[in-house]
Order: structure tokens, then C-alpha cells, then sequence
């Protein structure tokens, strides 16, 4: 009976193949989870987003009139679903430097979202006037709800910034359209939006 040659891998190619898929793993995997990561953050950010258009076309019903251009965000709060109201803690502006925005302060308000997520914006702040360039200033969502460190405007720990316009136009701080007007002053489209958000 001949005898059958049985071929197989090396010790050596076996140990060079798993260094090989080593090195191709340690590349790839970081890049996944970041790409994850900021999916779920710009998912949550549209759900924010969502909402907040909702709760102004429901404070619109609710009211019964035309809404007064002395309108505060706050007048929001009992047509949003958040978890709950934040008194501490910084949360993360949408311009690459460092700065930040106090939940203590009596100005900002912080909500705690059912995604993990913060939004926050200054409660003195109105629409000042009834045009369609008329907006209440920014509203920010920050996916993970603590303030970052690092000071990198697309990192997953910086916000993104809304803009609640009279008519009910929500848009990002990208597409703020030119000439926008609020209590707290004229702003034109400048910053861009993080990196992980897009419509």
C-alpha cells in the first residue's frame, strides 16, 4: 500500500500568518469602534434634534397664539422627554478651543438625555423679533456629556450646535443662514459641524 504524503503548515508560517492578521487587527479595529462610536453619536444628535423641533411646534399648539419673540428656550422644557436637569458638570462648546459651558450657572440650562447625551443652551437668550432670520441662539448636544480635555473640535466629546429659528426652521450652526438675528446679537455661518454629525 503506498503511503500517503500528508502536507501541512510550518510552526514558522503558522506564527508569521497570526503576526501577519496581529498587525492588520490592530490597525482596523480602532477605525470600527470609531466609526461606531460617532454613528451613535450623530444618531442621537438627529433624535435631539427631532425632538426639539417637535417640542417648539408643541409649545406653538399648547400656546394658542402667536409666540412672543421674548421667548426663551426654557419655555420648551415640559414638551421635552430628558432624564434629568443638570446643576454640575461642563459640557463641551462646538469651537476647537477649550471653552465650556457651566450647568451651576443660573444661565445654562443642562438637560441629561435617555441616550447618555447633554443638551444645554443660555436660558436668557430670545428670538427678539418674529422674522425668519430670527433664532434662539444655540442649542448644544454633547454625545457623551462630559466636557473634553483635549480641545479637538471633531472629537466625539465636543458638541454639536442648533439653531431654533421663529418659524420653526432647526438647523445646524453649518447652515445658519446669513444674517441670523437673536437677543444675544447677529451671527453668520462660520464654525463647521463636528465631523460625526451630518444630516
Amino acid at each position: 500500500m503506498p503511503k500517503t504524503l500528508h502536507v501541512g503548515f510550518t510552526l514558522a508560517e503558522l506564527l508569521i500568518a497570526l503576526a501577519i492578521l496581529g498587525v492588520i487587527a490592530t490597525f482596523t479595529i480602532p477605525k470600527i469602534l470609531g466609526a461606531q462610536q460617532q454613528s451613535q453619536s450623530n444618531t442621537a444628535a438627529k433624535e435631539a434634534a427631532s425632538m426639539i423641533a417637535g417640542a417648539y411646534d408643541n409649545y406653538k399648539k399648547d400656546l394658542g397664539t402667536a409666540v412672543p419673540a421674548s421667548t426663551t428656550l426654557d419655555a420648551l422644557l415640559p414638551h421635552l422627554n430628558y432624564v434629568s436637569r443638570l446643576t454640575t458638570g461642563t459640557m463641551d462648546d462646538h469651537r476647537p478651543n477649550n471653552f465650556s459651558y457651566d450647568c451651576s450657572s443660573a444661565s445654562i440650562t443642562c438637560l441629561k438625555l435617555h441616550s447618555g447625551g447633554v443638551l444645554f443652551w443660555d436660558n436668557t437668550v430670545n428670538f427678539a423679533g418674529t422674522n425668519t432670520t430670527n433664532a434662539n441662539n444655540y442649542i448644544f448636544y454633547d454625545p457623551d456629556g462630559i466636557e473634553s480635555s483635549n480641545g479637538i473640535a471633531d472629537g466625539p466629546g465636543k458638541s454639536v450646535c442648533f439653531v431654533l429659528y421663529y418659524n420653526g426652521r432647526l438647523t445646524s450652526r453649518a447652515n445658519t443662514l446669513t444674517g441670523t438675528v437673536s437677543s444675544a446679537g447677529t451671527y453668520n455661518p462660520g464654525t463647521h459641524d463636528p465631523s460625526w454629525f451630518s444630516w
